[in-house]
Order: C-alpha cells, then sequence, then structure tokens
C-alpha cells in the first residue's frame, strides 16, 4: 500500500507541473520578442523527454526549492533540466539516454547535440557538484529539495552579422519584459503551492528578487546564494564553500 501511495503521489506532481509548463509555453508564444532578440529556444518543448525524466524528482512536498533564471545554452538548452549540465545530468541524475529533437530555428553557433553535447556548463556543474559532494546521491537530494528555472525559454541577441550570444531576460524591454514575468510569476505560483517548500533560494539576485515578487504574501521564507556563474570574480573562488555557509546562516541546511 506505501509503494501504491508513493507512485500516486509522484504521478500527480507530475502530471500537474506538466500540465502547469504546456499553459505557460502557450502563453510565451504570444509574446513577440524585437531586437536585440534574434532566436528563442524553449527546452520545454524540444526536450520534453529530458524534462518529463526530471518531473519524476518531483514526487512530495519539499524543505527547499532552488531557483535560476533561465536556461543556459550548454545546461537546460541541452538537456531539459535545470542547471542541466550533461556530466551531472548523466552521472548525478542518471540520466543514460534522452530524446532531444533540436528547435526548427536552432543557430548554428548553439547546437542542441542533448547528451552528446561536448560544453561543459559552469554553473550546472558547480550546482550540481555541490549537491552531489552533500547528499551522494540523487534520491537523498530529491527527497527534501528540488530546482526550477525562472524561465524556461533561452534567448539569443544578435552581436553582429551572422553572431548571437546569450541574453538574459532581465535586459528586455519593459513590455515584453512585463508580459514575460507576468507568465513565469504565475507559474512558479502554482509550482510552489504543489511542491510545499518552506524555503525558496534564488540562485543568484536575479531569481531572489523575481521569486520575492512573485511568492509575496505566500508562507515562505525567501533567501539566496552566490550565482555559480564563473562571470562573478566571487564564485570563482571556492563558490561551494561560500554557498554551503549561505545555506546554512539562512536556516536551510544545518
Amino acid at each position: 500500500m506505501s509503494n501504491l501511495r508513493y507512485n500516486i503521489a509522484t504521478m500527480k506532481n507530475n502530471l500537474l507541473i506538466k500540465n502547469l509548463y504546456e499553459k505557460l509555453c502557450s502563453e510565451l508564444e504570444g509574446i513577440n520578442f524585437s531586437e536585440p532578440v534574434a532566436v528563442v529556444y524553449n527546452p520545454l518543448l524540444y526536450a520534453s523527454d529530458g524534462v518529463e525524466k526530471y518531473l519524476r524528482y518531483s514526487d512530495g512536498s519539499k524543505r527547499a526549492i532552488f531557483l535560476g533564471m533561465n536556461p543556459g545554452p550548454w545546461g537546460m538548452a541541452q538537456t531539459g533540466v535545470p542547471f542541466g549540465e550533461v556530466e551531472a545530468v548523466k552521472n548525478f541524475l542518471g540520466f543514460d539516454e534522452l530524446t532531444i529533437t533540436p528547435p526548427p530555428n536552432e543557430h548554428e553557433l548553439y547546437r542542441v547535440k542533448g547528451l552528446d553535447c561536448q560544453r561543459s556548463e559552469v554553473s550546472g556543474k558547480r550546482l550540481w557538484g555541490l549537491f552531489k559532494e552533500k547528499f551522494g546521491t540523487a534520491e537523498n537530494f530529491f527527497r527534501d529539495h528540488f530546482v526550477l528555472n525562472y524561465c524556461p525559454l533561452l534567448l539569443l541577441a544578435r552581436s553582429g552579422k551572422d553572431r548571437v550570444r546569450n541574453f538574459t531576460p532581465d535586459k528586455l524591454g519593459k513590455s515584453e519584459r512585463e508580459k514575460l514575468f507576468a507568465a513565469c510569476d504565475s507559474c512558479l505560483r502554482a509550482v510552489i503551492e504543489i511542491l510545499k517548500p518552506e524555503y525558496v533560494v534564488g540562485v543568484g539576485n536575479f531569481a531572489h528578487e523575481r521569486a520575492a515578487q512573485a511568492l509575496s504574501g505566500m508562507n515562505i521564507k525567501i533567501t539566496k546564494i552566490l550565482h555559480p556563474s564563473p562571470a562573478s570574480p566571487q564564485s570563482n573562488r571556492d563558490w561551494g564553500g561560500k554557498v554551503t555557509e549561505q545555506l546554512i546562516a539562512s536556516g536551510v541546511w544545518q
């Protein structure tokens, strides 16, 4: 009987969150991004196999949710997993195969190769590496934790003839930003209601600010950690040690 209840709970969360993502994708399709945005990837659509495999870990309520900004080109854009650095997805999450169909508007400088991608996303490597160091196995980590991205879209902006670069959502114009944030805020609130965390941990300032805005009025403790991106000088010296101290200080970890 206990196994039956566990399976029902797992399917319930899987299906509820999947339905929310489908609704979010529909809303985001209505946003027309203007220059300099040239290409938009939505891994919730073309990497749905990775998304669905990842959501199997969403069973039950969680003590803490780690919230990122949006997909990185060599992480979630490849695997459908938040901060989904390929080696972490294979070796920590245990995904041996993923069926990933590259998006129809794929840019030659940002090819989607799924688990065959040879690039490593440093942010994902650091984040999942810390969780592996502390918890040992994915099952131990996901018992009380989960990782989400606030926005599912990878935005690529024009940066010269035939070239594009990663473009984060906070840099969008006001009208596009407001439409995007409204849809993502609504989805985040609904997912948080399903997972019922005590803490939401913003990975970096942007995610922390969006969590504080979107989850205002909900009985949730919102805190943040240093973003693992190598673009931050602070992150390149013992990022794991600094973040562990932050999580202990905020009460998320002991």
